[in-house]
């Protein structure tokens, strides 16, 4: 073509060819190529529709339809390559794209029953039942016989007086009753009305299941797309809500409503993902500060508190704020009374607070919410161990100190309780006997807790001085492992013993 072009634009018009000329040259040139061109436009035609055929047979939709386009491209007058489209569109189960193929094969053919049958079951399942009547009547028309078109005018009718009983129900507020109407599956108006009936009895899931295919049965369903942002974030899934709200947007950048929502949701997730990822940093302190920064964002909605709630109460176990961690974990469990996690938390402090039976407890209850957890097993066990050793021995008790005191608190509750009880303050034998058993005690806890890994064996609820936690003997005095002597060290003071 730019050669026949470049020809013509080389012509003088005022030459002795003139305009005629001109016309009998570019029809000299044209009729050649063009027939050339139509000529390979059929056979290729042919070769998409074989194609089409075969790949569809395949099922291999995707590169069926490809050749089916190429074959529509090529000849828009061929009712059947339009027909054949639309079979692989609704193989494919899109049933919208489907339907103007359907309507232009109609139109190039009239009497061509297949596709008005096909296209009035698109339309009586989309819902719309005025015009599925009319496909379905045309149809009999044409074959009075015509038994699946007789069934569907007999369905078509019946639905129409469905869709008019729902709306009724509906407007009377009877929305139990609405739900029970059966609904076409393709009928975006339906689905929505299910939606809003589900929203109004408090069922929100419900709502959404069939609120989210009104987004494809609908085109710019902007609507859909906002009330389900709105929905997924009232249940406490913000990154939906957020991924909803972006497809409303998509649609329409200046849309008010789903911008203003837009906001909202990636402030409060962003806060929200912050918060997590801090924890994972265990920077715990800095995670309680977001999670109360997010409470701020969004105070109305009950989820994000609880969530906020429970989360703070987790950082306030790991930072050992104890009185802190058990006062906020209570007020979790009461908001979330069936939340495991938070019962393991305040087990975790009632531990710290060297409380067992209240951790065992917690530890129980929160196993009966989530019998599979190994963590809620081992923590349960744990808490039972650290029970029945403190009605022994606790030597957190013994010195005095919680459970979270550093080494140098340990060893001046010691050296204070060591002072007091020496048995050399004591005249009365009675009372000597009684003072030396109490110092053994404080000698036994003072071993324990400042060293590292007695410790963190008597944390774990087994006390590394018992015998029976120990295997086989060992010297020193006798029920004493580790050759522990307590009146053979004495810590750092030297005390002399004058035994009669």
């Amino acid at each position: 073509y730019n050669y026949i072009i470049m020809k013509i634009n080389n012509l003088n018009i005022n030459s002795p060819l003139g305009s005629v000329g001109v016309l009998v040259w570019f029809q000299l040139l044209c009729v050649p190529v063009v027939a050339g061109v139509l000529g390979a436009t059929h056979a290729e035609i042919e070769h998409h529709l074989e194609m089409g055929r075969k790949l569809l047979a395949a099922g291999q939709l995707a590169e069926a339809l490809s050749h089916y386009h190429s074959a529509v491209d090529g000849d828009s007058k061929n009712y059947l390559t339009f027909y054949k489209r639309a079979a692989v569109f609704l193989a494919m189960g899109r049933s919208k794209s489907a339907l103007p193929d359907l309507s232009r094969a109609i139109q190039l053919k009239p009497d061509f029953l297949a596709a008005r049958l096909q296209r009035g079951n698109i339309l009586l399942k989309q819902g719309l039942t005025q015009e599925a009547r009319d496909d379905f009547q045309a149809v009999l028309q044409r074959s009075p016989d015509h038994e699946e078109a007789r069934e569907q005018l007999v369905r078509a009718t019946e639905l129409e007086e469905l869709q008019e009983e729902a709306h009724a129900t509906y407007h009377r507020g009877d929305y139990s009753t609405t739900l029970l109407f059966q609904i076409s599956p393709w009928d975006p108006e339906s689905r929505e009305l299910r939606a809003d009936c589900y929203i109004r009895m408090g069922d929100p899931r419900k709502a959404i299941q069939d609120l989210t295919p009104t987004t494809r049965l609908r085109n710019d369903n902007r609507a859909a797309f906002l009330k389900l942002g709105r929905l997924h974030y009232d249940l406490g899934e913000h990154h939906e809500s957020l991924s909803h709200v972006r497809e409303c947007l998509r649609l329409d950048q200046d849309d008010k409503e789903c911008f203003s929502l837009y906001k909202q949701v990636k402030k409060l997730s962003k806060q929200l993902d912050s918060a997590e990822e801090l924890i994972q940093e265990e920077r715990y302190q800095d995670a309680i500060d977001k999670y109360e920064s997010a409470t701020k964002t969004e105070p109305s909605v009950q989820f994000y508190t609880n969530l906020a709630t429970e989360r703070i109460c987790f950082c306030l176990v790991k930072l050992k704020r104890v009185v802190e961690a058990i006062d906020t974990c209570s007020e979790a469990h009461q908001r979330d009374p069936h939340n495991a996690n938070i019962l393991r938390d305040r087990a975790e402090a009632y531990i710290l607070n060297q409380d067992y039976e209240k951790a065992v407890e917690d530890y129980q209850e929160a196993r009966e919410f989530n019998s599979d957890s190994i963590e809620i097993k081992e923590g349960l066990e744990r808490a039972q161990k650290l029970l029945k050793i403190s009605r022994k021995r606790d030597y957190y008790k013994i010195l005095g100190v919680s459970r979270v005191a550093n080494k140098q608190e340990i060893i001046k509750a010691y050296r204070k309780l060591a002072q007091q009880w020496h048995p050399d303050n004591f005249q009365v034998e009675s009372e000597k006997k009684e003072a030396e058993k109490k110092f053994i005690e404080i000698a036994s806890a003072k071993e324990v807790l400042t060293n590292p890994e007695l410790r963190e064996k008597f944390d774990a609820g087994e006390d590394p001085l018992d015998p029976e936690n120990q295997q086989g003997g060992g010297g020193g005095h006798q029920g004493w492992p580790f050759h522990f002597d307590p009146f053979g060290s004495g810590g750092s003071f030297h005390f002399k013993f004058e035994h009669n």
